[in-house]
């Protein structure tokens, strides 16, 4: 049957795949509960009910907050046939920022995951009006909880009324509101259409490699399109989704589900290499010496037999003695894992093509539902170090500044109550400017270079682009995260995050006492040094104007509680400057 909205998925599941058992799964008391396609259909027809019973109108606002559950896809497909608009908002959000979308969007219910965020919204709830009710996915005592909305439904079910607002619903009508955390000023709601998500679904179901037999592990927050939309395409896929008990549990629930795909940001493959990496140090002797000499040729992998027969036939010992446990790790049986939200180092991708494990980097906006660009399994349909091709029906334009335009289906239908924005965003010609610099290569793969608005000007007047420097930094196993500074200065430099697992297994073998406290560490000459070192050696590959001549480092990670970064991991970069006002002051003072 044909789906033109959201909701129309639900109808589809259950005609094509109606004995699916394990439509929705998640651990409960240690073992996995599963629904199966007729229980999410049911379920979420309840909640349409209920919420109609309980005077909802059409085009209501209902916000989420909680971590990925099935009763998260209940309320959402539930509450948009019922034709409200769904506004999930990230659990970790500020306080701030909450209040501000509470009221921005007009929220008439709220549903949160359990206690710690009850605890967090009744005091704002208290204080605001217009907000008829809150609950509670777990069972809190005294608390109302989500299915006082089914049994609601149960005594009052209305499949007329429930028909005759799924006919008043069009495809071009709003279907949820997304608000960018952004790294400065208050947040923006993006407007979705029903078909802005969909056009993603028709345009990716053929490239993702999965059926009605596959699971996918699902941990990326539901509250965040990317996640979102690839929950919708498991379900017109007929994709089991199973979701895993934190970001914690992740490494224990992809051997236990072992699934076929997953999504995920580069920064786990970042700590699932460092992790590898790090006991393989631990290894002796020839263990060791074919350990290393199987990720050296991993990290030397091209497509296609590029490498020649020779490497071929060398790559082949390595995958059975080597990458073979990394396939296992990852559960056994990836056939694709979906990269997006920000750069992946292209050594990663390489190394892990390498093992049998594809990466299919991608890349777009909250603003474009996400996607604009991916690599693919077809053929041709992959180039290490750029994000792929633009996906069907979308056009993507290289601007005279370097800037990515966008053009198609996917983008938004503008910010919520904001014209003004709106404007800056998308042009007169409809083309969205997605404030990202690129470049086509081979005049096809689109290839991400940097934030516009993050490129700055030394005082000297020469440009840098900081993420590329950052992004190549970070391929040392000495540091975890920087940034790299010098707006308006006389010189770059950078803050530095070590990887202090690694730094502490170095200075071990380098016999160096050990401190106590991650401060005291940073303060050994040696080590500052080595940190230098591992810059230094990124500096010979650029420009005298912008390699690094000083670094500081810092003790700790920079983190989304802390707000030194949005949820999908971008750094806050204004926020870390003047949280180390000092060490920057300290780096420029003479």
């Amino acid at each position: 049957m044909p789906v033109t909205r959201l909701f129309d998925l639900l109808d589809r599941y259950c005609e094509l795949y109606p004995d699916k058992e394990d439509a929705l799964a998640a651990k409960q008391d240690g073992q996995w509960k599963k629904y199966s396609a007729k229980e999410l259909v049911s379920q979420a027809e309840l909640v349409s009910y209920g919420l109609l019973a309980m005077g909802l109108q059409k085009g209501d606002k209902i916000a989420t907050l909680s971590n990925n559950r099935p009763e998260w896809n209940f309320m959402d497909l539930g509450m948009m046939r019922a034709g409200a608009i769904h506004v999930p908002v990230y659990p970790t959000i500020s306080t701030g920022d909450l209040k501000f979308i509470l009221n921005d969007a007009e929220v008439k219910y709220i549903f949160v995951s359990g206690q710690e965020l009850w605890d967090k919204l009744e005091p704002l709830v208290s204080e605001m009006g217009g907000i008829r009710g809150m609950f509670s996915f777990d069972r809190l005592e005294g608390k109302p909880h989500w299915t006082d909305i089914t049994k609601e439904g149960k005594a009052h079910p209305d499949p007329g009324k429930i028909k005759a607002i799924g006919d008043s619903i069009g495809p071009n009508d709003l279907a949820t509101l997304l608000y960018t955390s952004g790294t400065t000023g208050f947040p923006k709601g993006v407007m979705l259409s029903h078909d802005n998500i969909l056009s993603q679904l028709l345009a990716a179901q053929h490239l993702a490699p999965v059926d009605e037999h596959s699971k996918a592990l699902s941990f990326l927050p539901l509250n965040h399109v990317y996640e979102r939309v690839l929950s919708y395409l498991y379900m017109y896929k007929g994709v089991g989704i199973y979701y895993a008990e934190s970001i914690e549990k992740v490494a224990d629930n992809l051997r236990e589900v072992q699934p076929e795909i997953f999504g995920c940001v580069p920064r786990l493959f970042e700590k699932v290499y460092d992790r590898i990496m790090a006991k393989g140090s631990e290894l002796r002797g020839i263990k060791k010496k074919l350990f290393f000499w199987a990720v050296d040729l991993g990290l030397k992998y091209e497509l296609n037999g590029a490498n020649g027969l020779v490497y071929e036939m060398k790559l082949k010992i390595a995958r059975k003695l080597i990458f073979s446990k990394w396939q296992e790790a990852l559960g056994g049986k990836v056939k694709a894992a979906v990269s997006g939200g920000a750069a992946l180092q292209p050594r990663l991708a390489r190394i892990f093509w390498a093992a049998q494990i594809p990466i299919l980097e991608g890349y777009g906006l909250t603003e474009t539902s996400p996607v604009i660009a991916v690599n693919t399994l077809d053929p041709g349909g992959l180039k290490f170090g750029t994000v792929g091709k633009a996906i069907q029906k979308v056009t993507v334009r290289i601007a005279g500044d370097g800037e990515i335009l966008c053009k198609g289906p996917n983008v938004m239908l503008g910010y919520y109550k904001r014209p003004d924005l709106t404007a800056e965003m998308i042009d007169a010609e409809g083309w969205l400017h997605t404030g990202d610099i690129g470049e086509l290569v081979d005049g096809v793969y689109l290839k991400i270079t940097d934030r516009k608005k993050e490129i700055f000007k030394t005082s000297g007047g020469k440009y840098i682009v900081p993420q590329l420097i950052e992004n190549k930094l970070k391929e040392s196993r000495f540091i975890e995260q920087v940034m790299v500074i010098g707006e308006n200065r006389k010189f770059a430099a950078a803050l530095v995050v070590p990887n202090f697992a690694f730094l502490r297994e170095w200075c071990e073998r380098k016999e160096i006492p050990l401190p106590a406290s991650n401060n005291e560490l940073i303060a050994i000459e040696r080590v500052k040094n080595r940190v230098m070192k591992e810059v230094n050696l990124v500096n010979e590959g650029l420009g005298s104007f912008e390699s690094i001549k000083k670094i500081e480092l810092l003790p700790r990670e920079w983190s989304i509680d802390k707000g030194e970064m949005t949820p999908k991991l971008s750094l806050k970069r204004k926020v870390i400057l003047e949280l180390n006002k000092d060490l920057v002051d300290r780096i420029y003072a003479e």
